[in-house]
């Protein structure tokens, strides 16, 4: 049953790679995975179910496999990295109706990791839990905001590198946005 839900899943990204999110059916994954339409219809109940499903695994991937980072650009080098394994398949979701269900998880993984971060940069301080909730959610907010941005100009640019190069400004005028 599981290998027969992660070969449609496969499939589903493959097709995502050659053509956008809203030109994929459900008959042309059936054929590209070679499983009936009955067989797809009792692992999905559609193609947007078929999407969360797919979004959320590889999400809850990064999240049990991710190392924790010791810096905020770390956070979204892993972001990076993920985006752009699937880089057509991403930008054709991000580029549709369902961004949505990307978008959450997007801001899943980024919320984990800054708490992550966080945790580890402030460990032995006495910070409240008032203020570490907002120092996590204004870094995730930052994080999602640079991919976001990334996306929509086309994953063109490095966005690691513009991150890090906004923290050395920032160092270097005596302004520091991150510790």
């Amino acid at each position: 049953m599981i290998h027969t839900k992660s070969i449609i899943m496969d499939a589903f990204w493959q097709l995502l790679e050659e053509k956008p999110y809203n030109k994929i059916t459900v008959r042309d994954i059936v054929d590209r995975c070679q499983v009936n339409r009955n067989t797809f219809y009792y692992h999905f109940h559609d193609i947007p179910e078929l999407l969360e499903y797919a979004i959320k695994k590889d999400a809850d991937s990064i999240i049990q496999n991710h190392i924790t980072p010791g810096a905020p650009e770390e956070c979204l080098a892993q972001i990076v990295q993920y985006t752009t394994k699937r880089q057509r398949a991403v930008l054709h979701i991000y580029r549709s109706i369902q961004r949505e269900t990307f978008q959450r998880e997007l801001e899943r993984i980024a919320f984990y990791m800054t708490a992550q971060y966080i945790d580890t940069v402030v460990s032995d301080s006495s910070l409240s839990s008032e203020d570490r909730e907002l120092l996590v959610r204004f870094y995730k907010c930052i994080l999602v905001g640079i991919t976001y941005d990334w996306l929509d100009n086309g994953m063109s640019y490095d966005p690691v590198a513009a991150f890090a190069r906004i923290n050395t400004l920032l160092a270097s005028s005596g302004r520091q946005l991150f510790f």
